[in-house]
């Protein structure tokens, strides 16, 4: 499985609960597309997760930004994910981001807004936060293989499905 975060803006920890914690902590590849906002945060991510690939956000010190890039490719069952906390241009600007890199899924946050968007060539997630939706629902991301793609959901950490996300590779 792999898990998708994004926008945990904490001073000191993860701020999972429910099937998010869960998911954070069974989860064969966590991404996370930065905001974690303190180094506290980052590692109390880390300590969750067998594997943690994270981006940093513009809501990040400089303590977190020397740990994570900008923006990263990570491999993950079967598909080839672009990782950003957020790009100019909308929809458009991350689908270029994408395509730029070659991937499937294009992962960023910023909003805070769940979100998931098909735009050809890759799938858009937003898992929007887990921790301070800002008026939005709050949100994180599933992804499992599914023969020739991964299948999965966008959640709100008690379980409830926001959206399905079926990403063909």
């Amino acid at each position: 499985m792999i898990a998708i975060f994004a926008d945990t803006h904490s001073g000191d920890g993860h701020e999972l609960t429910g099937e998010a914690l869960e998911a954070a902590r069974t989860a064969d590849t966590v991404i996370h597309a930065g905001d974690f906002t303190s180094v506290a945060a980052l590692e109390a991510f880390r300590a969750e997760c067998s594997r943690l690939f994270a981006v940093h956000g513009n809501a990040d010190g400089a303590a977190v930004r020397e740990r994570l890039p900008t923006a990263r490719v990570v491999e993950a069952g079967g598909a080839r994910f672009a990782v950003t906390h957020r790009r100019e241009g909308g929809a458009t600007g991350l689908a270029m981001f994408g395509r730029s890199r070659d991937a499937d899924v294009v992962v960023s946050g910023h909003t805070h807004r769940p979100t998931v968007v098909d735009a050809g060539d890759a799938v858009l997630i937003n898992p929007g936060s887990h921790a301070q939706p800002r008026g939005n629902r709050p949100g994180f991301a599933v992804l499992e293989r599914d023969g020739d793609g991964l299948v999965g959901e966008l959640r709100q950490p008690d379980g409830t499905v926001l959206e399905t996300i079926d990403v063909r590779a």
